[in-house]
């Protein structure tokens, strides 16, 4: 049996996400990337000057995997959740720290 398994890290390397689901991979992976930015515009911005770097990343993420909602939040419209959250090949890394 071949089973396939795509490791999804950030930029210091860090596993963030493992899963067999490529398309899951690659929108997190996307995610991550958009996080970073978010991360760059609040520091610039001096946002939160007192937030620790893991809170900021968690944020961001967050920020970043509900993009569609966050959107929706800033046109003035309510979000949108799932009913049912569906089954998913997909394991988060927590970190350890």
């Amino acid at each position: 049996m071949i089973e396939i398994e795509y490791i999804v890290k950030d930029k210091k390397g860090v596993e963030k996400l493992r899963t067999s689901d490529k398309k899951a991979a690659d929108a997190y992976d996307k995610a991550l990337d958009n996080a970073e930015l978010l991360q760059q515009l609040l520091r610039h911005d001096n946002v939160l000057p007192k937030l620790k770097e893991d809170d900021l990343e968690s944020l961001t993420i967050y920020l970043a995997l509900n993009a569609k909602n966050v959107e929706r939040a800033l046109k003035g419209r309510a979000p949108e959740f799932d009913e049912q959250p569906e089954e998913s090949n997909v394991t988060k890394i927590e970190d350890a720290s």
